[in-house]
């Protein structure tokens, strides 16, 4: 994903963007390409990398074999219907001796897994340096484990199908990355003690996010603060939000309820917001007492 100018990733003048289906719940609604241009993108990828490999005389079978993908997959590729991903095009690059060609597309094509109104907040989240998050309802997707997704996909209505399931399981996955990336960004999760309590899934889904949950803690990049039901205090009675820092120390404010997202580039509200977090940071426990708390939830379960 190239990175961009203000101008290019966010609206200027401290527009609020609003958009449906939103970046925790979907994730950019996994490796398709969701809007127009994106599609346009993808087809024409798909198009080319068609000719390269007839060129080369390979069935979809064999060249599937060759970047670790099953013939259909291969296909979904060539006809604009999944996305792959950049490593896999740089393999595909090189197995069909396109000498580059196949891997101009990459950055291209990573935007185009996100509809038009996410790309920005994508290329936030890959420059941010610092992202801080305050959650009420469910566990940060950054923090999710895998059942705990399933679980909580499962329980969209209306349904969604078992395709989008796995796609969005997938990306979001991929999106957890940004854990162990170098430079490594500083992140700050508060959570409010609810969420630790919410079996969805199950006992045994649960348990698993929270043993998650502490190792995820011990990550030095990383801190966890629960916000306990006997609080008498809280600066985040507004809901969840996120602030991300990026590298020039701007601020950018996300929120979302209902599948309804909003992008706030208003420097003063993110600003605000940060500010709001620390308040919210310095009324919930500290990491270690967090830490303990969980354990405790854990053995209780």
């Amino acid at each position: 994903m190239t990175e961009r100018t203000d101008e290019e990733t966010a609206p200027s003048g401290g527009a609020v963007v609003n958009f449906g289906d939103g970046w925790e719940g979907d994730d950019g609604g996994g490796r398709r390409p969701e809007d127009e241009s994106g599609r346009g993108v993808v087809t024409a990828f798909g198009r080319t990398m068609k000719a390269l490999r007839s060129r080369q005389g390979l069935e979809r079978e064999e060249f599937g074999k060759r970047i670790g993908y099953s013939a259909s997959t291969v296909a979904s590729f060539e006809q604009g219907r999944r996305i792959p991903s950049p490593r896999t095009i740089e393999r595909a690059d090189e197995v069909l001796g396109a000498d580059g060609l196949l891997s101009l597309w990459k950055e291209e094509a990573e935007r185009a897994q996100y509809p038009l109104f996410f790309q920005g907040m994508a290329a936030l989240e890959k420059e941010a340096i610092e992202l801080v998050m305050y959650d009420t309802l469910v566990v940060n997707g950054l923090l999710q484990t895998e059942e705990y997704m399933r679980a909580l996909l499962g329980m969209r209505r209306p349904p969604l199908d078992p395709e989008t399931i796995e796609l969005r399981v997938a990306a979001r996955l991929a999106r957890q990355e940004l854990l162990d990336r170098r430079p490594a960004p500083l992140l700050s999760f508060v959570m409010d003690e609810p969420v630790l309590r919410r079996p969805y899934g199950g006992k045994d889904v649960l348990r698993g996010q929270l043993e998650h949950l502490l190792t995820v803690g011990q990550k030095r990049n990383v801190e966890l603060q629960v916000m306990p039901l006997g609080c008498e205090d809280n600066a985040g009675v507004n809901g969840p939000f996120t602030v991300v820092t990026r590298k020039d120390g701007k601020k950018f404010l996300y929120a979302e309820a209902q599948g309804i997202g909003s992008l706030q580039t208003d420097p003063e509200q993110a600003v605000l917001a940060h500010a709001r977090y620390g308040i919210i940071r310095s009324q919930a426990l500290s990491p270690r007492e967090s830490l303990e708390f969980i354990e405790g939830v854990l053995g209780s379960l």
